[in-house]
């Protein structure tokens, strides 16, 4: 039996074979200026992100403290949620903000950047949850030292977001890019 056509064929189904293979929407050689301080403006954006994330935070543990004083000790109880309630917090300000229409968080909105698939397609918010997720595991495992990877690539892509298949670019940059066919 042929593979001519459709079919599966090397791994994955295919409609057209080798014909259809989708290239990447943002080239670094013809587009450079999509890349042009991305990395840097990624450390700033965090830093922002780190901000907004860290004062509800903040704001939720004085609570507790405040609340725990005025029950007299009783309301400290509520500190074993604390945690749970930041990571579930963080999560959901990635997932929410990278998967808006905007596609960026607050920190990246400030810093022009956005967050696109390798394909041109806008965030969604398991895509953007995901990416919290596995930035946080890859520095938490690999060490900061992880962060090296954006260095060598032309993309400027973190080890997070080569896994996942996305591309941080500088939204300041007008170049439009034709949007995507949805496959589902």
């Amino acid at each position: 039996m042929s593979d001519s056509g459709s079919g599966y064929s090397g791994g994955a189904w295919r409609s057209g074979g080798a014909a259809n293979v989708q290239p990447h929407a943002f080239d670094p050689r013809t587009q450079p200026e999509l890349f042009r301080g991305v990395l840097t403006r990624r450390v700033f954006a965090f830093l922002i992100d780190l901000v907004v994330i860290s004062v509800p935070v903040i704001l939720g543990y004085l609570f507790i403290a405040v609340f725990g004083l005025i029950t007299l000790g009783l309301g400290w109880a509520l500190f074993w949620l604390a945690w749970p309630a930041t990571v579930i917090w963080a999560v959901v300000y990635y997932g929410a903000s990278l998967g808006g229409p905007y596609s960026a968080t607050l920190g990246m909105r400030v810093m022009d950047l956005e967050l696109r698939t390798w394909y041109g397609a806008p965030g969604y918010f398991v895509l953007g949850a995901m990416h919290a997720v596995l930035f946080w595991v890859s520095i938490s495992f690999l060490s900061p030292l992880v962060l090296l990877v954006g260095l060598f690539n032309g993309r400027k892509r973190l080890l997070h977001d080569i896994v996942l298949g996305t591309v941080v670019v500088n939204s300041s940059v007008r170049n439009p890019v034709a949007q995507p066919a949805r496959t589902f």
